[in-house]
């Protein structure tokens, strides 16, 4: 009889094959009220499965519904309910695959037509039906000849694919109310533990993510514990379409994309170029203090190089093809390591000399599938705010620390206060010593715990040159995107013979560190676009202020006021339009201009502007230029931190 151990640190012993809800069931009677599966020995099993073949020890957890594991098997548990909906509107419909993703699901199916908003609104109710039914599901465990027949008879040829793929052994299916699936589970006991759900769209996809196969149509849809949870992710999806970059990037003239030039390249208007520019104007400013020097680098390079550096056996399907300039084969740039590497290596260096740290706005260009292409977020041409690091071993950590304290005052200076950080460990298959590794990767935990910021560990995805610190950004509404990176690279300094003369003449090898602080450009515009909905900071704004004249009497007072706002460096315009005070001051709303300056009668009389700022709850009295530009002085570019 095997010693069940329970998550209170409890034991009993149990008759082998004793069900799991009943195991439970003496001592967690009310727990189980909200239990969807069972932890046994760390692996997610289904309550009603059976305690056998677990050993004579076995540590038991009930998992309740609004734990995350738990409601990641609820998520799958509907998306199975979604494709019994499917199959029973549409009965000539193929199944594909439904895994959960975040916060939700999808479920890819064969159709005769592409679905539409009616054929959608008609599959969530009869969810609706299936899960007010309170049908238990059901694990069976089959050879895989059996489940050949099974979905082969019912003419399922995605899922005959998918069996094939799978080795010889048992495979489990799972049914619901007579619909039955492939399917590892574990699911919820029953469809009565559905509580809060909704189907939130519907698009093509490539059967199994390949262009070369069959176009499905998918189906994604959200789950939560409860309502409350799901109407407030339903607010942040509403939320997160006001703020779409895409769409206000066109409402505010900030950058367009023309498929004259070609999908995944950027045209930056005037007004996006204005906040790009005072972006990189601070980016420079902070890397001149922390001693970074700035290098400029081509687009382009022999293919050699990137033979030399790997890029070419490594991201070949990312690479653009090759171009022949006099007999001699040339890419456009994917990196800009290679090109550090060779500044590095235009001089003799001494230990002395070290750390060396370049840094570069250099635009690079990758391949990505149009589909995959998400305006500003996801593109083909892009700028990095790369920096590229040359140390000796003994001053790895203190790198470290220096760029990630200087990460974390790039990002604060721009509104962003929440992180989710990652360090990154040894891969299986990795480049350098076992004692490198080891290093890197206790300099990285220091540098982060001197942060005092929270980090999980993601065992064994460091790349394969060096273990690596991601920082991923949460907007205001709590989404998550990933824009920074700190890499140790013991790969390219071995590959394009890196050296310096230490300290008894030999030469040695340097370490090499990868960073950038925003990511790219582009994709960190695109957040900055979010977080603020399109109403940047005073600091970043396009236009600063806008002076509005109340008739044209007032134009030649306002026109004098705007030099003398341009004098100090303050970006303003003039709208002197013969148009009415109401209808100027909407326009200025709907650009998000932050301060509006009215300029009439009055105003001139007493060498004032009278000032109204695009949040209304701020009250203003009038004042004077002078007094204007005092106070929005205070708003100015962040003066910057100690960069360790």
């Amino acid at each position: 009889m095997p010693k069940v151990i329970f998550q209170d640190n409890t034991e009993d012993n149990f008759a082998e094959g004793t069900v799991f809800f009943d195991v439970f069931k003496p001592r967690f009677k009310d727990a189980l009220k909200n239990a969807v599966a069972v932890k046994v020995n760390g692996k997610l099993v289904d309550l009603r499965g059976a305690l056998a073949g677990y050993g004579d020890i076995v540590r038991a957890e009930l998992i309740s519904l609004d734990s995350k594991e738990g409601i990641e098997v609820c998520r799958h548990s509907v998306a199975h309910v979604m494709a019994e909906a499917v199959r029973a509107i549409y009965p000539s419909a193929k199944c594909g695959i439904g895994p959960t993703i975040e916060d939700g699901f999808y479920y890819d199916f064969d159709v005769e037509k592409p679905f539409t908003p009616e054929d959608i609104a008609k599959i969530e109710a009869k969810m609706g039906e299936i899960i007010n039914g309170g049908h238990a599901f059901t694990r069976t465990a089959v050879s895989k000849e059996t489940a050949l027949e099974t979905f082969g008879s019912a003419g399922e040829k995605y899922k005959v694919e998918l069996i094939n793929a799978l080795g010889d052994g048992e495979i489990t299916l799972y049914t619901q109310s007579g619909f039955t699936d492939l399917c590892r589970g574990p699911h919820l006991p029953s469809t009565r533990f559905i509580k809060a759900y909704k189907i939130t769209g519907f698009a093509g996809a490539y059967w199994r993510g390949d262009e070369k196969n069959k176009m499905l149509q998918r189906i994604y849809g959200v789950a939560f514990a409860n309502k409350k949870e799901l109407e407030d992710y339903l607010h942040r999806l509403e939320e997160a379409k006001r703020r779409d970059h895409r769409k206000l990037g066109k409402e505010l003239d900030l950058f367009s994309t023309n498929e004259a030039i070609g999908s995944g390249l950027v045209l930056w208007h005037p007004a996006g170029s204005t906040v790009r520019r005072v972006i990189e104007d601070f980016w420079k400013k902070e890397h001149a203090k922390g001693g970074y020097d700035i290098v400029y680098t081509p687009h382009v390079a022999m293919l050699d190089l990137w033979k030399t550096s790997g890029h070419w056996d490594f991201y070949r399907d990312n690479l653009y093809s090759p171009m022949d300039v006099e007999g001699q084969d040339y890419i456009v740039k994917p990196m800009n390591c290679p090109f550090h590497i060779q500044i590095y290596k235009s001089h003799l260096r001494s230990y002395r000399d070290l750390p060396i740290r370049y840094a570069e706005l250099g635009t690079v260009y990758r391949y990505e599938r149009s589909g995959a292409l998400h305006g500003l977020l996801r593109v083909r041409g892009f700028t990095q705010d790369d920096a590229h690091i040359f140390m000796r071993p003994d001053q790895l950590t203190a790198e470290i620390k220096s760029v990630l304290h200087f990460t974390l005052y790039i990002l604060r200076s721009f509104g962003f206060n929440e992180f989710d950080v990652y360090l990154s460990t040894r891969p299986e298959k990795y480049v350098g010593t076992l004692a490198n590794w080891e290093k890197a990767e206790a300099a990285l935990k220091a540098a982060l715990e001197s942060t005092g910021l929270k980090y999980s560990i993601d065992p064994g995805e460091g790349v394969f040159y060096g273990p690596k610190i991601d920082v991923k950004i949460k907007d205001i509404i709590g989404r998550s995107w990933q824009c920074s990176t700190v890499q140790v690279d013991f790969n390219l300094p071995e590959r394009f013979d890196v050296s310096y003369r230490d300290e008894h003449g030999v030469e040695a090898r340097p370490i090499m560190l990868h960073r950038a602080l925003m990511g790219s450009l582009e994709r960190f515009f695109g957040c900055l676009v979010e977080h603020y909905a399109g109403a940047f900071p005073f600091w970043l704004a396009p236009v600063q202020a806008v002076l509005l004249t109340v008739t044209d009497r007032n134009n030649a007072y306002a026109g004098a006021t705007l030099k003398k706002l341009k004098a100090v460096g303050i970006r303003a315009e003039l709208d002197d339009r013969n148009e009415k005070l109401g209808f100027k001051i909407r326009e200025a709303e709907l650009r998000k201009i932050p301060y509006m300056l009215v300029a009439g009668d009055k105003e001139e009389a007493d060498g004032m502007v009278s000032p109204r700022a695009k949040d209304r709850e701020v009250k203003l009295e009038s004042m004077t230029i002078e007094e204007f530009i005092a106070f929005v002085s205070k708003e100015g570019e962040p003066e910057g931190g100690e960069i360790l």
